[in-house]
């Protein structure tokens, strides 16, 4: 089917002062309005993915705040209210003394048709959990999940709605989610609490979940798909790797533990007798990372999917698109093999755009450090996209041109020598050697440093690593009942283990 949006924004610009309303309302491409963000003492502004707009060069004051919160719903622990039978949104700042300072009004669409990509994904039984960066359409395809499994599948679905979000503010559910049910959450603290309530109360065939975000729910989340009921939900994170190096909520695919393998199975593997495996079943069979509104990136097999990462391995990920014609396309997985082992000369590897970088400071650092870098000046030919924080925040249409190609995009806070230095330690860990050999010889270090501290040594202090690393090493000192922190400042900070 095709895409129907519908946003009820009349409701959002009712609840606005008359003077901001008619601002708004002689505005071209309101079908785009993102949010209208109010400020005590600032002017007001409207929001769009492009652009902000000034609604009235008067500032804002309390009267108008009380204003809006007079024509809303009553706000919860987490400080967000609604518009009755709406997916409006409004989210409060609060001063010190709790009094309202600032308000957030983001519009909340109903896009039918959204799962289109995924369809066959959520009808095939499994658990699915989607993944993706906050605005890009994790809650929308979430509500039209609902719809689709309770009233073209006739499933009974229940969905746990913490804020509101996905079925709307008030008594009476938004016609989004279709016939399925929707249980509200007293105080986002209870979310857990409100999952199990609903499998044993109200017999559930699939339960609908946004933004699982703490370890009980990742538990309450495990239990209820060990009794066979499908999950679909969404989490913090934009990958599959994000969530494996989240120690909060790894447990929802499989979670992730150090151990120490035999010699013979060491020779076996070739690897270090130290390794992070996986724990248990994942929770969810089926990671989909949201990478556009119309292309997805999808683990078919979660299980196998972080083992591949684990030892590695290339993933057999597929991604999925929506051509203009509205026809799902597709690159079919490949089959998970272990990275080449042939020895490339430094740069090799990687073919680099830059864009608001300065390129001749990153060649000199380059040339400190023995590398030889592939510089190109057209995206299509580049593997790797590397832009500042400024730019990238900015999103002009190079970096979006990026994100839509789906080219991996490395942020630097600064162009400085330090920064620039850890960038090039994350993609040429060691000039000559694999990848992979050095991320095993990084976790071995830290397994050593483990068994000398439980021996006796007070503390041990480990080899310079990129962030990505000190995350591991840091969880291989959790899981031995050690502490760690990281020390020193970049491109010589380093991971120290030691008895807590």
């Amino acid at each position: 089917m095709q895409k129907v949006i519908t946003d009820d924004l009349d409701a959002l610009l009712e609840i606005l002062p008359p003077r901001l309303r008619q601002s708004l309302g002689r505005r071209k491409g309101l079908s785009e309005l993102l949010e209208v963000v109010l400020d005590l003492g600032r002017a007001p502004e409207a929001r769009f993915p492009r652009r902000e707009v000034v609604l009235d060069p008067g500032e804002v004051g309390e009267a108008d705040i009380d204003y809006v919160v007079s024509r809303i719903g009553s706000f919860g622990d987490d400080n967000r209210a609604g518009i009755e039978r709406t997916l409006h949104r409004i989210s409060a700042i609060r001063n010190r003394k709790s009094r309202i300072v600032g308000l957030t009004c983001r519009v909340g669409r109903a896009v039918f048709g959204t799962i289109k990509v995924i369809e066959d994904l959520v009808q095939s039984g499994k658990s699915v959990m989607l993944l993706g960066r906050p605005g890009v359409g994790k809650t929308t395809m979430l509500r039209e999940v609902a719809r689709v499994l309770a009233d073209d599948l006739g499933k009974r679905v229940i969905i746990v709605d913490t804020s509101n979000e996905i079925a709307g503010d008030g008594d009476i559910p938004h016609p989004a989610i279709g016939h399925a049910r929707r249980m509200q959450v007293t105080t986002p603290t209870l979310q857990h609490a409100v999952m199990i309530e609903a499998v044993e109360n109200h017999m559930p065939e699939v339960i609908v979940i946004d933004e699982i975000g703490t370890e009980l729910e990742a538990r309450a989340a495990r239990t209820i798909a060990e009794r066979g009921v499908q999950l679909v939900g969404t989490a913090h994170g934009n990958t599959l790797e994000n969530l494996m190096m989240n120690p909060t909520l790894a447990d929802l695919v499989g979670g992730i533990q150090s151990v120490t393998l035999g010699d013979e199975e060491a020779r076996r593997r070739r690897t270090q007798k130290s390794v992070l495996e996986r724990m248990s079943p994942p929770t969810f069979d089926i990671v989909v990372e949201i990478q556009d509104w119309d292309k997805v990136a999808i683990h078919p097999d979660v299980g196998e999917a972080v083992d591949a990462i684990l030892r590695g391995q290339l993933t057999a990920t597929e991604t999925r698109w929506l051509d203009e014609a509205g026809e799902v396309k597709s690159e079919k997985p490949v089959t998970a093999v272990k990275k080449a082992k042939a020895k490339l000369p430094a740069g090799d590897s990687h073919r680099l755009y830059l864009f608001g970088i300065n390129r001749a400071r990153l060649e000199q650092v380059a040339k400190e450090m023995n590398l030889s870098l592939d510089i190109v000046d057209n995206l299509n030919k580049a593997n790797l996209f590397i832009t500042s924080k400024n730019y990238y925040r900015r999103k002009p249409q190079k970096v979006r041109d990026a994100e839509t190609s789906g080219l991996p995009i490395y942020v630097l806070k600064s162009n400085t020598p330090p920064q620039i230095r850890q960038l090039l330690h994350s993609i040429y860990p060691v000039a000559g050697s694999d990848k992979a050999d050095y991320f095993k010889l990084a976790l071995g270090e830290a397994e050593e440093a483990v068994a000398r501290v439980k021996n006796g040594q007070e503390a041990v202090e480990l080899s310079p690593q990129s962030a990505y690393i000190r995350r591991l090493q840091h969880l291989i000192a959790e899981r031995s009942a050690l502490a760690s922190q990281s020390t020193g400042k970049d491109p010589n900070r380093r991971v120290r283990i030691y008895k807590g």
